[in-house]
């Protein structure tokens, strides 16, 4: 029979002796890695959601910080606008900028 280096060399396209050897091979292991494999996934898939959200939280938080500040220059900018227009009728002029 062909050693595993063999068999996995060619591409798994042995003979069927080897693709029958490999089925049963799983066969017999399946039964006891699956409880073992899945023991390591649940803590890891549990870790992987926890991190989701706490980057969904980090991140819903800092989008409300950033609206806030936005609300206030939109705000500021308003108020500047409402009284440059009540003074003279023209707009404000930001720092830096000329005026048309």
């Amino acid at each position: 029979m062909a050693s595993l280096g063999e068999i996995f060399s060619n591409g798994l396209k042995g003979n069927i002796v080897s693709g029958l050897a490999i089925g049963v091979g799983v066969t017999i292991l399946a039964p006891l890695l699956i409880p073992i494999l899945a023991g390591i996934a649940k803590p890891l898939a549990k870790g992987a959601i926890k991190g989701g959200i706490l980057v969904y939280e980090k991140g819903k938080e800092l989008a409300g910080e950033v609206t806030e500040v936005v609300e206030d220059l939109a705000a500021e900018a308003r108020s500047e606008l409402s009284a440059s227009q009540k003074e003279g009728g023209t707009a404000a002029v930001a720092p830096g900028e000329k005026s048309a």
